[in-house]
């Protein structure tokens, strides 16, 4: 019997689950997506049912195992890729959340960070995780629910309760408890965790008080991670592969040589710059992260994280109704010549790369009695190109050369008038691949790697097309006048100075 050539990929993002079944060429032969609630429970909160969660990933992937006909013993193994730095708190008896899982996007613990910023330990934190002291990593948020959930320090000290992001919250119940780990891109996303020693630091648990038996294991990306339960599918299936969903989508776009960029338009927008083995210490606040672990061996990238990119298209949708399906952005960004000199700052939940400012909040300027629907819908479109300009100028900055191309992917990366505008914007080739469904892909090609599916990284990079490919075409004049809006704009927004 020829030994399975299908891979059942997990997309666990922030506002829906996806499973995605790909054969050895790449191809979506099942697909199965769920969106789940948001939680506001208050202004700068943000949370989910982690119960919701698991619902909708078992769900997803029953659905597409169905669809697709092949069976659980079809299947060489599960990718997991995940919305990152999110918090889940478990009892490990159980398996039941003790609260809410905490956000990616919530600021409640700002104030915490400020404090241990005026402490003077934030050149400390970042020489071993790569990260700034801000409320998007996970510790802060661990330490909130262990301090204002009744008895958590107690049971946690205990060994009664387990941490994770949501990617170890799912190996935990696919397992059916028998596996508490994660990857080396999650745990790098916590505080916690020494990117250049990769382990957990005892330092930064002390300085955090997060009890280091609530940690996980931490694998290479590509890794036997454990086998499903009995009874949730009808033969168990490998769980072989696990990446956060920005790394994921790198190592989908098969950015795999030094120097290659990829940027990834969902909820927010995250560029990655492939640095190779080095770990290059930004100068002008970006991250220095894993990008993935083979066999041992560290690939590390740059990143720039924007919170915001399709949320502001959502709250056009859903927020004020100013468009009814988000796919009318591309329609009515082309109903006008212009913005019509309207800019939308959208620091909806704070700013990230390269600002940090968690006080920060969103903000439309230029508005006069001819802005129409059109002008917001286009400025929202327009301001993922300006913050991604951004994050690519701090990156050259930083001493990388300016890239060939960029890839993208994501949802918004369908709209080829934001495509356009991005490569205008960043004067560089802008590169859509044939299949944007490169985060569940890179989850694959981990699981496919560990499985056998996959031989290499050549066998990987060899399945890549481009769908499309955008030049600039801006006059530089034009350019230059959008760009000075854009930060007199952001200059007004802006808490945090220097």
């Amino acid at each position: 019997m020829a030994a399975p050539q299908h891979i059942l990929a997990i997309d666990q993002g922030t506002t829906s689950t996806r499973a995605i079944i790909f054969d050895a060429e790449t191809r979506a032969v099942a697909t199965a997506q769920r969106e789940f609630a948001q939680h506001y429970p208050q202004p700068g909160w943000v949370e989910h049912d982690p119960e919701d969660i698991w619902r909708d990933t078992l769900a997803t992937a029953r659905e597409a195992l169905a669809a697709s006909g092949i069976g659980a013993d079809g299947i060489a193994g599960i990718g997991i890729t995940n919305q990152r730095e999110t918090v889940v708190v478990w009892d490990r008896a159980t398996g039941d959340a003790i609260h809410h899982a905490i956000v990616w996007q919530d600021r409640r613990t700002a104030e915490l960070c400020a404090r241990l910023k005026e402490a003077g330990h934030e050149s400390a934190v970042r020489a071993k995780t790569g990260l700034l002291l801000d409320p998007y990593f996970s510790a802060t948020k661990l330490a909130w629910i262990l301090d204002h959930v009744d008895g958590a320090r107690a049971r946690a000290d205990n060994g009664e309760l387990a941490f994770g992001t949501i990617d170890s919250f799912l190996l935990w119940r696919l397992t059916g408890g028998a596996v508490h780990a994660t990857d080396i891109t999650n745990a790098s996303r916590t505080l916690l965790y020494d990117i250049h020693a990769q382990r957990w630091d005892e330092d930064l648990c002390a300085l955090f008080d997060v009890p280091a038996g609530l940690l996980p294991e931490v694998h290479d990306n590509s890794h036997l991670f454990g086998h499903t339960a009995d009874g949730l599918f009808d033969a168990a299936i490998p769980i072989a592969g696990v990446a956060g969903d920005q790394q994921a989508a790198l190592f989908g776009q098969a950015c795999f040589a030094k120097g290659m960029v990829k940027s990834t338009y969902g909820t927010g927008c995250f560029m990655l710059l492939n640095t190779g083995e080095e770990a290059v210490a930004s100068e002008h606040r970006l991250l220095t992260t894993p990008a993935y672990r083979l066999d041992g061996q560290v690939t590390y990238a740059l990143e720039g994280s924007i919170f915001i990119a399709g949320a502001a298209v959502k709250w056009l949708r859903d927020g004020i109704g100013v468009i009814t399906h988000a796919r009318d952005t591309d329609d009515m960004a082309t109903q006008v010549p212009d913005s019509h000199g309207v800019y939308m700052v959208p620091a909806f939940v704070g700013l990230g790369a390269p600002h940090w400012d968690p006080d920060a909040r969103g903000a439309i300027f230029g508005l006069t009695l001819g802005s129409t629907q059109a002008h917001l819908a286009r400025a929202a479109l327009e301001a993922v190109g300006y913050q991604t300009m951004d994050l690519a100028d701090a990156m050259v900055a930083d001493g990388g050369d300016p890239p060939a191309t960029i890839r993208v992917d994501g949802g918004m990366a369908a709209n080829d008038w934001l495509c356009q505008f991005l490569a205008d914007m960043l004067r560089v080739p802008v590169e859509r691949p044939r299949h944007l469904e490169t985060t569940a892909l890179g989850a694959a090609f981990h699981a496919g790697l560990a499985t056998g599916v996959w031989k290499d990284l050549d066998a990987l990079a060899a399945t890549w097309a481009r769908g499309a490919c955008f030049e600039p075409k801006m006059p530089n004049g034009a350019r230059a006048t959008l760009a000075e809006g854009w930060h007199a704009a952001l200059a007004k927004t802006l808490t945090v100075r220097g």
